[in-house]
């Protein structure tokens, strides 16, 4: 037996080899960041620790902070955990807040506010605290957010808080994030059911009302560890959705499986493989890395089996992060950043939550022009349970805003090979952060959300960094 278990392992360091893994380049980046500006949102934030996460943090959000039509939005609870939605110039001037008439309902950080604008109309739409029930939803009147010189930022721009998307019912989901498509129609994407037994869904919201697309990945199917054990359900967790310069419709992700006995110690996360899937038809079809179709929405879904999904093998001991975070450059190409226990220090790991801390190294994954796909070690450890946000400049410069708040980055030039530090942070973050990618594309800026450390239950500051790109 012992013997097996070691072949077993074996075989999950060569698949974790599948992909080239590059080594990073000694060249000196020519990128740099210089912070401009750190402006506060809010002096006494919410602030409690759940699944190594803070409520007002956290990568899943996918749009807790960001620009659209020369404003800057930002959402969070505050200490009497009212959902507060605000707003300024970009860049420039005093936030201008409004509380919603909503109030967090559990000590629960997937409960995030998420936030998207429906170009259609100009409307802001708010999802929030869910996870695993009916969503909290509010949307604002027509206009707030493409003519907001013309209207007041004040609680009267905003309906109430439905159960539902204006009667569409989606039950119990977790993990809404918004995108807009190139038709600048606003579609919302979702999770159904629980970890280890869920499926991803789409709903969509055009000419002012909401529909759902339907499911699209697969929460069934057997799948069979290296120690011989079988999972028969699981959840696609995304690393985003995001659609490219070209229209397409982009989706990396990992699987976590529901049988927890695919583990060889019950101390890991029983994530695996990194897949890709995407869509040329906004989310109704999906195919491979290979132009194969694989999927439909609301018809055969995206599952375990599916071929021709998985980008980078990895087995289920490596303590893999999921929902890490994706970027497309500007030649319509899907980037990731995932994080892991690398099998140079143990095939097994025991303790997630220490060994990832210890061990735990990022890796950029990159797609070029012919399909091929290419894996590459940061030479810089997060040094936390946390996740790294990615994001590209108008040059395809990648950055890697780090939990704390630290910044690395690599020149599209060198291959994206010569990461260095470009910001070492003295923010006080408690750990993972969020970033307005909207407003790097607009001028240049990354703008981080971040919440500074506390204890226990103690409120702390929830504030902006703005940092200038060189």
């Amino acid at each position: 037996m012992a013997a097996k278990k070691a072949f077993s392992r074996m075989l999950g360091v060569l698949a974790a080899a599948a992909l080239p893994l590059l080594p990073a380049a000694p060249a000196e980046a020519a990128v740099s960041v210089v912070k401009i500006a750190d402006t506060q949102l809010d002096a006494k934030a919410l602030y409690f620790v759940s699944y190594d996460g803070l409520v007002n943090n956290d990568s899943f959000q996918q749009s807790g902070i960001f620009t659209y039509a020369g404003y800057q939005y930002a959402a969070w609870y505050t200490a009497d955990r009212s959902a507060v939605v605000a707003r300024r110039a970009a860049g420039a001037g005093a936030w201008q807040t409004v509380a919603l008439p909503h109030k967090l309902t559990v000590d629960d950080s997937h409960n995030v506010i998420s936030m998207g604008v429906s170009p259609e109309d100009g409307r802001l739409h708010v999802a929030m605290d869910t996870h695993g029930n009916q969503v909290y939803y509010a949307e604002s009147v027509a206009g707030l957010l493409s003519a907001p010189a013309a209207h007041a930022w004040t609680s009267s721009a905003f309906g109430p808080v439905q159960r539902t998307l204006n009667g569409v019912d989606l039950g119990a989901i977790t993990y809404p994030q918004f995108v807009v498509t190139p038709e600048r129609k606003l579609q919302l994407s979702y999770r159904t059911g629980a970890s280890g037994n869920g499926t991803n869904e789409l709903a969509e919201f055009s000419g002012g009302s909401w529909r759902k697309l339907g499911k699209w990945s697969s929460a069934t199917g057997a799948w069979t560890s290296g120690n011989s054990v079988t999972s028969t359900t699981r959840n696609m967790y995304l690393h985003g959705i995001t659609y490219g310069p070209g229209g397409r419709l982009h989706a990396t992700f990992t699987w976590r499986e529901g049988n927890s006995g695919v583990l060889c110690h019950s101390g890991g996360l029983a994530n695996h493989e990194t897949g890709y899937v995407y869509s040329d038809d906004r989310g109704r079809t999906w195919r491979t890395n290979a132009g194969a179709v694989v999927a439909t929405t609301g018809g055969t879904p995206v599952s375990v089996s599916s071929p021709g999904t998985v980008v980078d093998p990895l087995g289920v001991d490596h303590a893999l992060m999921n929902q890490e975070s994706q970027a497309v450059d500007s030649a319509g190409q899907p980037h990731a950043v995932i994080s892991y226990v690398p099998g140079r220090f143990t095939q097994c790991v025991t303790n997630y939550s220490a060994q990832r801390k210890q061990y735990g190294r990022t890796f950029f994954l990159s797609r070029a022009a012919d399909g091929s796909w290419t894996k590459r070690e940061v030479p810089v450890a997060p040094e936390s349970t946390q996740r790294t946000k990615l994001v590209f400049d108008r040059g395809d410069n990648a950055y890697l805003v780090m939990p704390y708040g630290r910044i690395v980055a690599a020149t599209k030039a060198s291959g994206w090979t010569d990461w260095k530090t470009v910001y070492s942070p003295d923010l006080n973050a408690f750990g993972e952060v969020d970033v307005d990618d909207s407003r790097l594309a607009t001028d240049g800026v990354i703008s981080v959300l971040y919440q500074q450390n506390s204890s226990g239950t103690t409120p702390s500051p929830i504030r902006v960094a703005d940092f200038r790109l060189g």
